[in-house]
């Protein structure tokens, strides 16, 4: 029975991250949308939180709150990190963005078309209120943070 505020600050936090990964496989299963690389990325410090979380409701201390703090915020870096690839602010990863053939050869611009990956980095795959699935995950991150913060700091 979950009585003491940082219990429940626990699960909120967990089950948030809980929450984005059961709407990211929703996405990819029942929606088509095919995860890209830093997609992914983002998905295994979630992991790490439920994981965290479930350690935490049964171990008491700052420790594992702080950890999942630190879970949250990596997957909201990571965001954050992907937004500004989709937005071209700075380029992301070669495995996963657009070839700029400006300085390559044509068989070397063919070589980088053929082994692109389907879902680029780069691309905007679905947005809301002009923001996209990487920056709501930095959004929601970050208040799970802010959730796991205080779980930290509730010694109940």
């Amino acid at each position: 029975m979950m009585t003491d505020t940082r219990t429940r600050l626990i699960v909120l936090a967990a089950g948030g991250s809980a929450a984005l990964m059961l709407g990211a496989l929703a996405f990819q299963h029942f929606g088509g949308l095919a995860p890209c690389k830093m997609c992914i990325w983002q998905r295994y410090p979630h992991v790490i939180a439920i994981v965290i979380g479930i350690l935490a409701v049964r171990i008491k201390g700052a420790t594992l709150p702080l950890l999942g703090a630190i879970a949250a915020l990596t997957t909201a870096n990571i965001g954050a990190y992907h937004t500004g690839v989709e937005r071209k602010w700075w380029e992301g990863p070669a495995s996963c963005t657009s070839a700029n053939g400006s300085d390559l050869t044509a068989d070397e611009f063919f070589d980088a078309i053929m082994s692109a990956p389907v879902t680029r980095c780069d691309d905007v795959a679905w947005e809301m209120l002009g923001l996209s699935m990487a920056s709501w995950n930095m959004v929601i991150s970050l208040g799970l943070m802010c959730l796991w913060l205080l779980a930290a700091r509730n010694k109940a």
